[in-house]
């Protein structure tokens, strides 16, 4: 940089632009970037394995407390979710799976059709769908309760009468959110191809509803099943422990809640697309 002119000094003769020293201030945003990185993935980790820790070694205390909080965070992440997800499904279903269908009758390829209703909705859509709409009904919300606990000093009231903060806030919603995830999910692949095959039939598809099923139940595997619950389980378990330990990591003041929601939820989207590329990888090979 010249001091004079305030411009970007030329580069010595002989001296190409991609050989140059990269600037100081990139180089310390791209660092300061991955130090934040690093903290992040050993404290989410750490608040990870405390978790699992109090759920194997408290997981018959306090049943009366904590079963009903399972069910309230079930309802609220579940039940509540139900008109959306029959919404999303049904459209989705209606406008993508059925024009697939009849693209595939166009060529002639109908015997595919349950392969890739298997591929479309059964491994990719369902889940990470799902998955996105539990994110957007508690990510935030969870953010902002745990948050205002934290700085508002219940969570030192409850360590004072003897619960415990984890087995009381964040196990029940760890639980719950992976069990909305599943049901919601399964609940939306049956309307998806449900709705899908409407289309089809609107759009005088020669393909019989029986055909339809049997292509679906030929082109599922058990490995289909088991990537199934273990994908939504996985998911609803990386919601919760995201947005639990962005609420309750460390405190927070009033006016850094907002950010420290937008946080949990970006890295929520980013992590529940990664974690479905990997199990896609999986499939793949």
């Amino acid at each position: 940089m010249d001091k004079q002119t305030g411009s970007e000094a030329p580069l010595p003769p002989g001296v190409s632009l991609l050989a140059a020293p990269l600037p100081r201030s990139y180089l310390h945003f791209v660092g300061s970037r991955l130090i934040e990185l690093g903290e992040l993935i050993r404290g989410l980790g750490a608040f990870t394995l405390i978790t699992l820790g109090v759920m194997l070694t408290k997981w018959n205390q306090s049943a009366r407390v904590i079963h009903p909080l399972i069910r309230a965070q079930v309802d609220l992440a579940g039940v509540r979710l139900l008109p959306i997800i029959s919404f999303a499904a049904f459209i989705l279903g209606f406008v993508a799976i059925g024009q697939t269908v009849s693209l595939l009758s166009q060529v002639g390829a109908t015997q595919y059709a349950g392969t890739a209703m298997v591929i479309v909705v059964f491994r990719e859509l369902g889940p990470l769908v799902a998955a996105l709409l539990v994110l957007a009904r508690v990510g935030t919300a969870t953010v902002i309760e745990l948050g205002q606990m934290r700085s508002l000093g219940e969570i030192e009231a409850l360590e004072a009468l003897g619960i415990d903060p984890i087995h009381y806030l964040v196990v029940p919603r760890v639980i719950g959110l992976a069990l909305s995830i599943f049901a919601l999910t399964v609940y939306f692949i049956l309307i998806a191809l449900f709705s899908g095959y409407l289309f089809a039939f609107l759009q005088d598809v020669p393909l019989m509803p029986g055909t339809y099923i049997d292509q679906i139940a030929s082109a599922l595997r058990w490995e289909d099943f088991v990537l199934l619950a273990l994908k939504t389980f996985v998911f609803g378990s990386i919601i919760a422990m995201v947005t639990c330990y962005q609420g309750l990591g460390k405190p927070l003041r009033q006016e850094d809640l907002a950010k420290a929601a937008t946080r949990a939820v970006m890295l929520n989207v980013e992590l529940c697309i990664l974690l479905d590329a990997v199990f896609m990888v999986y499939l793949l090979l």
